[in-house]
């Protein structure tokens, strides 16, 4: 049996991630908005049964993918709090320790990032339909 040791960074590269993937996600978030208000706009055009069914599909994905994005917005911000932990506890050899790569965290990302990227080229599609 095989056991390989998980990757470790240097607190310097997790900080970053974490300030990445944060921007990216209030981004993601505030997009979200602005294809809400888009909705918003064709309801107020259409009516139709094809078309509100649409909506309401989209009105749902917007939704969770909100909630995607404040969940990973908040394990950054809770793995950030327990590297600044550590950095307090233990500040002359924090430049010498290595921790844990965050690869769940970094999977979480990449997931949101590619269902994201399919549902925003599905709406842009839907609206070119619609609008």
């Amino acid at each position: 049996m095989s056991t390989t040791a998980a990757p470790k960074k240097h607190i310097d590269e997790l900080h970053f991630e974490h300030n990445v993937w944060t921007n990216n996600m209030k981004f993601y978030y505030d997009e979200v908005k602005t294809f809400e208000n888009r909705l918003e706009e064709l309801v107020a055009k259409n009516s139709k049964t094809e078309v509100t069914s649409q909506i309401e599909h989209f009105q749902n994905q917007f939704i969770r993918q909100k909630e995607v994005a404040e969940q990973i917005i908040s394990k950054c911000k809770d793995h950030d709090k327990f590297l600044a932990n550590q950095a307090k506890d233990h500040p002359i050899a924090i430049d010498h320790v290595l921790f844990a790569d965050h690869t769940k965290l970094r999977d979480e990302v990449e997931t949101f990032d590619k269902i994201y990227r399919e549902l925003k080229t599905e709406f842009m599609s839907f609206l070119r339909k619609w609008m």
